[in-house]
């Protein structure tokens, strides 16, 4: 029987009784259903795994035993930020979960010309908290010890000028004629995805004019869900941990 993994932000001992936070304790009591006495893992992003054994389950609330730690080697050699301008429904949550399970280490939600979503304020925050939790959810599932930051929601111009200098950067749109087969070995990677109406040629040149290279994946327009995820996959190939 598969051991249920289960993200918790909290802190972790071995040896110590933990207090599941709501959403966890939500999670084990009313859709798991487990019972006082059931192993589980628990992870917090500090990448350790820890065994664990329900000790008390109530009808809102559980406790846990901590019986090990392990350290998990799930993470990628290569470190990709992935500038990602928001879209709408569920597409965010599928480029987010997705990107996660391709091993990235960052996401920025990007605001653009022709993004179509305008959050300000609690929706804004309440976004962004969504996100996480997608993210957190992904890396229980996939298996990852390190949950990938959701950074504040940023304008696209504003977030080009704040760029490392030695990341190497890539936009990605299908009329460029640069390769990634053809790129040297980055240290760190950042890729920045448009929306569902593409980038505009005056903020491809911005990003250009910031240092970024732009690259493509091939003659097909690909949907602003799907190209982080090619993306990422061909740069893990290439560089990070799909090809050991």
């Amino acid at each position: 029987m598969r051991v249920p993994r289960i993200f918790t932000p909290s802190a972790l001992s071995v040896g110590q009784q933990h207090e599941l936070d709501e959403t966890a304790a939500n999670h084990v009591v009313r859709v798991l259903r487990m019972q006082a006495g059931q192993p589980l893992i628990l992870f917090n992003g500090d990448g350790h795994d820890y065994a664990a054994v329900l000790d008390k389950v109530g009808k809102r609330d559980a406790s846990v035993r901590i019986d090990s730690a392990v350290p998990i080697a799930s993470e990628s050699p290569l470190h990709i930020t992935l500038g990602q301008v928001i879209s709408k429904g569920d597409r965010m949550d599928y480029a987010v979960q997705k990107s996660v399970e391709m091993g990235v280490s960052a996401i920025v939600p990007l605001v653009s010309e022709r993004c179509d979503v305008r959050l300000k304020g609690d929706r804004e925050d309440k976004r962004v908290r969504h996100w996480q939790q997608v993210a957190s959810s992904a890396a229980e599932q996939c298996g990852r010890a390190r949950v990938p930051d959701i950074a504040a929601i940023e304008n696209l111009t504003d977030w080009l000028h704040q760029l490392p200098e030695h990341d190497l950067g890539l936009v990605l749109h299908h009329r460029a004629t640069q390769s990634l087969t053809s790129l040297p070995r980055p240290g760190r990677l950042i890729i920045l995805i448009g929306p569902e109406g593409g980038l505009t040629d005056a903020e491809i040149e911005a990003a250009e004019a910031a240092g970024f290279m732009a690259t493509t994946l091939g003659p097909r327009v690909l949907r602003t869900e799907t190209a982080p995820i090619a993306a990422m996959a061909v740069c893990q190939w290439l560089w990070g941990d799909f090809n050991t």
